[in-house]
Formats: C-alpha cells, sequence, structure tokens
C-alpha cells in the first residue's frame, strides 16, 4: 500500500457509490464501507449505465466500479462519466479480474485506482480514502503491470503536450518516479529532498499538464516516451 496517506476534513464523510452486477457483492461492499465511521455509501448500481445516472445524480466522491458488467462495463461506464464533465468523482477500479489489459484501460479511462476483491478490508477502506483526497492508489505491482501492458503496444509514443517543455529538470525526475510507481517518501529518499518538496513538484505536475491525479501522470509518461518501460 502506498506509504503517503493523504488527509481529509475531519468530520466531512467520503460519499461511495457501489457499482457491480452482483447484489451480494454490493451487499457486502455496503455493509464494509459502512462500518467506517469516515465513509457513506450513497447508492448502488447493477450496471455501467445506472453507474453514469447515480454518478450525475447523486455526485459521489468516490466510485467503486466493478469491470465486467452488462449493457454497459466498468470502462465505457467512466468514459461517459469523464464525457459528461463530472466533476469530483475518483473511480477506484474493485474487479476479481487481474490482467494487463483492464490495468491499463482502467488507468486510460480515468480510474484513480485498482484493487482486487479478495484484498483485506482494511486495504479496501484505505484505498477508497486514498482516491477520495485526489491521490493514485498506483502500487509497485499494478504499476509494473500497467508498464508491461503498455511495452506490448504497437503504436508510437503520442505527441508530448506543450505543457511537457514547461517542466524544470527536477520535475521531469519526479515524473518518471511517479512513473515507476513510488511513493512520495520513495521518492524524497531517491532525491535526497524531503516529502513536502515532493508534494509541491507532484502538486505542480498536476497542474502544468492538466492531470486529475498521480494515475494520470504515469499514463501521459508513458504515452509520450516521458518515461520508458524497462528504464526504471
Amino acid at each position: 500500500m502506498p506509504a503517503d496517506l493523504p488527509h481529509r476534513s475531519v468530520g466531512v464523510p467520503i460519499r461511495v457509490l457501489i457499482a457491480d452486477d452482483e447484489a451480494l457483492v454490493r451487499a457486502g461492499l455496503r455493509v464494509l464501507v459502512d462500518s467506517a465511521p469516515d465513509l457513506t455509501v450513497l447508492g448502488e448500481a447493477g450496471n455501467g449505465g445506472e453507474a453514469v445516472r447515480l454518478t450525475r445524480q447523486l455526485r459521489p466522491d468516490v466510485v467503486l466500479m466493478d469491470i465486467r458488467m452488462p449493457l454497459m462495463d466498468g470502462l465505457e461506464a467512466m468514459r461517459h462519466i469523464a464525457a459528461g464533465g463530472v466533476v469530483g468523482p475518483h473511480v477506484l477500479i474493485v474487479t476479481t479480474f487481474d490482467q494487463d489489459e483492464h490495468v491499463f484501460e482502467a488507468l486510460r479511462s480515468g480510474a484513480s485506482g485498482f484493487i482486487l476483491k479478495d484484498s483485506p478490508p482494511e486495504q479496501l477502506l484505505h484505498a477508497i480514502r486514498v482516491v477520495a483526497n485526489g491521490d493514485a492508489l498506483l502500487t509497485p505491482s499494478i504499476t509494473r503491470r500497467m508498464i508491461s501492458a503498455f511495452a506490448r503496444q504497437p503504436s508510437a509514443p503520442s505527441s508530448p503536450p506543450a505543457a511537457l517543455a514547461a517542466l524544470t529538470d527536477r520535475e521531469r525526475e519526479v515524473l518518471e518516479h511517479v512513473a515507476a510507481g513510488r511513493s512520495n517518501a520513495e521518492i524524497a529518499d531517491a532525491l535526497y529532498v524531503s516529502v513536502a518538496t515532493v508534494k509541491t513538484h507532484v502538486g505542480r505536475l498536476l497542474t502544468k499538464l492538466t492531470a486529475r491525479d498521480r494515475a494520470q501522470l504515469v499514463v501521459l509518461a508513458y504515452e509520450t516516451g516521458i518515461a520508458v518501460p524497462g528504464s526504471s
């Protein structure tokens, strides 16, 4: 799990929407999430279409999204949510499918994290808190899977956004470390700076590259060639 746990205002519950086609899974997730004093479930969706509708209606902070669902899967639902301009919800993929293409496509579609359904309950609650605070749940194992999936794709890197030219050498260095799945504490150790300094650099990267969170920074880094599979 990430070493850096973001902070959230005390007393403000994290509002969660659960999207899964299995009623028993939804019920179990609801009981787990509602058992945490700082979390609350706003609603449940049995397919991607319902997830899109309820996200727009209820404006949750976090959507727990399954990938495989009828009518509309979780990946398509994320694309619709993003296209609809909904501000705020962070999507945490919760699935039984531990496959490269799902990890990469989920992050590419806008997910802030990826966790398996058989993860310990405390890890899921931790993951919700992490993505709710605008960070990304990118453990090294998940990042390695995404890098591997990207490396297998035949397409060349996309054209770098003009904003990349405005990055300082240190910001590009931090971006490479973020792309390798390292936490702020790990980056601080590698660069011999404070964690606060790393957080400042990451914040500037998010602003300059208009990225929503670290997950988008990772995808951008590999798609534009800033980071290269196998180089970290």
